[in-house]
């Protein structure tokens, strides 16, 4: 990647959002942005040359202001994608040698409910206490200095503030993992990298009111080329009750002629489509 580049994330840091971000891009001066809709705008207006923002969770789902900025508010097509798995740990404060005195534990609502059996069973009578961000939760530790509060958080957050990771893995499952889309002005993807694991196109499609089955065609125009659908999702239109438009996740085939094939059979039933990004994904390898 170019050094030179400035690259916006949402923030604050600490977060997974950073984790994702330093993935991408190693030496690339990073902004951290307070919402989704800030660092989309500065990827707009030219004050970072690309955004990171989260899209989906395996638990949680999707983050519908990523989803809804991207498909109606901002011009800015998707150029790469990470997939990221999830890890929270439990976080102490250095002097703190036994992590089983702690009393209150802090961090976003999501890592709370994502840690629960652990809580549950080695943390009972611990206060569990919402955070803005599992960053904001570990900086107050931090600043606080009381040894019997803990906060749930990542590596990054551990090693920016300076707290122990006390317990490793804490949460529940192993298949949580979380999507970033990185955003540029102009559509010209990220260069591959070991990370590299498929290249995917990404549509909206807005449906005429009057036209039943026009979903069902939708799809058929990709099955009967065999073309493998990752990802399809509704979202309201803001228009009135009832309006949706659709978000289509797509492996894109070696041969782009079938893509091209698609938008034709779909414009010519009438039917909007659009490309929001066609780009390559990268996956982190989730294993201990």
């Amino acid at each position: 990647m170019d050094t030179h580049k400035k690259i916006g994330f949402l923030g604050p840091e600490g977060t997974f959002t950073e984790i994702a971000t330093k993935t991408l891009f190693q030496e690339e001066e990073r902004t951290p942005f307070a919402t989704i809709r800030a660092c989309l705008e500065a990827v707009e207006n030219g004050e970072v040359d690309y955004g990171v923002v989260p899209l989906e969770n395996t638990i949680e789902g999707s983050v519908n202001m990523t989803l809804d900025l991207l498909s109606q508010q901002v011009s800015l097509p998707i150029v790469g994608e990470l997939v990221l798995p999830i890890r929270q740990h439990l976080l102490i404060h250095p002097d703190q040698s036994d992590w089983k005195r702690v009393k209150r534990v802090l961090s976003h609502p999501h890592a709370i409910a994502q840690c629960h059996i652990f809580l549950q069973k080695e943390l009972p009578e611990a206060e569990l206490s919402n955070a803005a961000s599992t960053s904001a939760a570990a900086e107050y530790v931090q600043d606080e200095g009381n040894l019997e509060q803990a906060a749930i958080g990542n590596e990054l957050a551990a090693e920016k503030y300076g707290l122990t990771i006390a317990k490793s893995n804490i949460h529940d499952t192993e298949d949580n993992d979380t999507r970033f889309l990185v955003l540029h002005r102009t559509p010209k993807a990220l260069p591959r990298t070991p990370l590299f694991r498929e290249d995917r196109v990404t549509y909206k499609i807005i449906l005429p009111s009057d036209y039943p089955g026009a979903l069902h065609q939708v799809l058929a125009a990709f099955a009967w080329r065999n073309l493998n659908l990752t990802k399809i999702e509704s979202r309201p239109m803001k228009t009135g009750l009832g309006n949706y438009f659709f978000i289509i996740d797509v492996e894109r085939p070696n041969r782009d002629i079938l893509l091209k094939g698609v938008m034709e059979e779909i414009q010519a039933l009438g039917i909007g489509i659009s490309v929001l990004g066609e780009y390559p994904c990268f996956v982190v390898n989730g294993q201990n």
